[in-house]
């Protein structure tokens, strides 16, 4: 009803310009003293005009547009309407009158016909832009880049009224944009001039709309944006400006991950392909971070059969559905397990045969398995174990472990049960037609139990923010970046390898929670605390990508590398891991000493008790 009554508005102001600029030019043209000659070519005019006037307008969908979003296409249909009515009318008055209108007449007519339409409905979009959109309650936004992106960005910001930010300035590095406007909107110069420009508009949200750019670059802006007390927010995928998806929706806060400054990886399709496509893959642990992202990546590669082995029914219903939706032609198991039961995994395999192994199963939270180191060792010592045997025993072509950068000279439990895990694929290759070989990396940003969500739940409440140590470094890496080079090293893999990830440089995590507390729209130390809660047991300042004894050698993937193969006695690593599975029910001190004896590089608070015990027995007896 409401949008009825503004087209008859509209009409009624159309005709009512149309019947006054024809008077008007017939006044000017005789100086106010219309000669009778013209009186009867007026009126017919002026009717003739109403009637074709209108249905030009109409022809044209001139009442169907909204012209609170006018732009160019508006108003070059505005022109050709009032072109079509206005020859109209002429050729119509001449054919009844036998008189032609006079040419000023008609031209003044035309011209002020055009001026006065297109100026109230561009007057009405002046009103909702000016008037209508300035809300008390709409954040001041700065837009760095002013190019396509920023451009749609900004018009959709001023237009949408769900929108909560008001743009008022451009940032773009382009000295040929710089001193412009765009939709009234000033470029006000390049990166350097954020900090001034934030202070300077009271600016409360900055949007990072350059989606070509490179990680690298997109860093450094960011770099300078988090001194500011601004929130940051992207624009973070190119092919939706091409595909002309860009709108408010693609604003997405910016995230850590967006602060390591890494290229995307490249990798090797067909490499992949080979090794994954129609055959049957089994993912262990596949409900989980690293494990749920393997079967997402897997998946378009279409193996035949994709094995989705997992302990928790949830989190496999969860990647299940997913995965269902996005494939439905792939064929999916979900088959939940525990990789401790041995005849369960032995079923498995007898059932399935699977041709490539995933195995990303383990407990691998790092105080957790420090309190309780049986479970540790059952989880990631024995059931690599029964997955690796398995997959040798029932012909697996390849099988791939996921380890940990925490397996190399470990201070805990998990580190060294990893450890021993890497050592076992790597003896059980010396004799097998199975191609093992394990990835160590290291923390993965937004991986369940890992430091970010932790941080951000802590920010959520208020803080304070909780850091063990103020020098605790850490290599950081995200889900998919991981997985996609996990998948990668798969098809490198000769048998008995480790391959090591180049994980960029090593963050703080001091900084790490710095920048997640601006990144939310907080000031460290002033709205959000950090303080310092002590190292935990098992954890140690900085971690390490290779054993001493492993060189390293690169591969034809600039993002991975090969620790040289271990020489290990299978026969021992076997009579070694009957004891550690003699010991489980022992105490903490006792599991410790004999994981020491397996990984002699292993150093832990217990192991330190019982040494130090031993010594001060050895003092007592002199």
């Amino acid at each position: 009803m409401l949008l009825k009554k503004r087209k008859l508005i509209l009409v009624a102001t159309d005709m009512i310009s149309v019947a006054a600029t024809i008077y008007c030019s017939y006044l000017i043209r005789f100086d106010g003293n219309l000669p009778d000659l013209y009186k009867n070519q007026i009126g017919i005019y002026i009717l003739a005009s109403l009637f074709i006037f209108a249905g030009s307008f109409h022809l044209f969908k001139l009442y169907n547009r909204i012209w609170q979003y006018a732009s160019v296409g508006e108003l070059y249909s505005l022109i050709r309407a009032s072109l079509v009515g206005g020859a109209i009318s002429y050729l119509f008055v001449y054919l009844v009158t036998g008189k032609t209108i006079p040419m000023s007449v008609f031209i003044g007519a035309l011209q002020s016909n055009l001026f006065l339409t297109g100026g109230v409905r561009f007057a009405w979009r002046m009103f909702t832009d000016h008037y209508q959109r300035k809300k008390e309650h709409h954040n001041k936004a700065l837009i760095i880049g002013a190019g396509d992106c920023g451009s749609i960005i900004a018009k959709e910001l001023k237009q949408n009224q769900a929108s909560i930010m008001t743009p008022v300035a451009f940032i773009d590095d382009d000295p040929r944009k710089q001193k412009s406007q765009i939709y009234g909107i000033p470029v006000v110069g390049d990166r350097q001039c954020i900090m001034d420009t934030v202070t300077k508009y009271e600016i409360r949200d900055i949007i990072i709309a350059i989606p070509s750019a490179s990680k690298k670059e997109l860093s450094a802006i960011i770099e300078i944006c988090k001194a500011t007390k601004a929130n940051l927010k992207i624009i973070p995928i190119l092919n939706d400006l091409i595909s002309g998806k860009v709108s408010i929706k693609e604003i997405r806060d910016v995230e850590v991950e967006d602060l390591l400054g890494r290229e995307p990886i490249k990798t090797d399709l067909k490499g992949i392909a080979n090794y994954v496509e129609q055959k049957t893959v089994l993912i262990t642990g596949a409900g989980g971070s690293i494990g749920s992202e393997l079967c997402r990546q897997i998946a378009p590669f279409q193996p035949s059969k994709l094995l989705l082995l997992g302990h928790g029914e949830n989190s496999i219903y969860t990647i299940e559905m997913e995965l269902r939706t996005k494939f439905p032609e792939l064929s999916i198991e979900t088959l939940i397990a525990d990789v401790q039961d041995r005849e369960r995994i032995e079923l498995i395999f007898q059932r399935y045969s699977p041709q490539v192994v995933f195995h990303a199963a383990a407990h691998k939270h790092v105080p957790l398995m420090e309190r309780n180191p049986s479970e540790a060792i059952k989880n990631n010592v024995f059931g690599t174990k029964n997955v690796a045997e398995c997959s040798d025993r029932y012909g697996a072509e390849r099988f791939v472990l996921i380890s940990t950068d925490k397996a190399v000279n470990p201070t805990s439990v998990m580190g060294t049960t990893k450890r021993i895990a890497e050592m076992l694929v790597q003896s059980l290759n010396t004799n097998s037609e199975t191609l093992f070989a394990a990835v160590r990396f290291g923390n993965v940003l937004g991986s369940r139990g890992s430091v970010i969500p932790r941080f951000k739940q802590q920010i959520k409440h208020g803080g304070p923010v909780t850091v063990t140590h103020p020098e605790m470094i850490r290599y950081f890496m995200t889900i998919p970046e991981a997985v996609q080079l996990v998948i990668q090293a798969g098809a490198l893999a000769k048998g008995g390898e480790v391959f090591i990830l180049d994980m960029g440089a090593p963050v703080k995590i001091y900084d790490l929670a710095r920048d997640l507390i601006r990144l939310s729209g907080f000031e460290p130390e002033v709205d959000i605390r950090i303080e310092y809660s002590g190292i935990r047991p098992g954890e140690k300042l900085f971690e390490e990508l290779l054993t001493d004894e492993e060189g390293i050698s690169s591969t034809k993937h600039n993002r991975i590398f090969i620790g040289k193969p271990s020489s290990l006695q299978r026969s021992l690593l076997e009579f070694e891991i009957k004891k550690l599975e003699a010991v489980l029910q022992e105490e903490a001190e006792v599991i410790c000493g004999v994981l020491q004896d397996i990984v002699p590089t292993f150093r832990s608070e217990q192991v330190s008790v019982v040494e130090k015990t031993e010594q001060e027995k050895e003092l007592s007896l002199v």
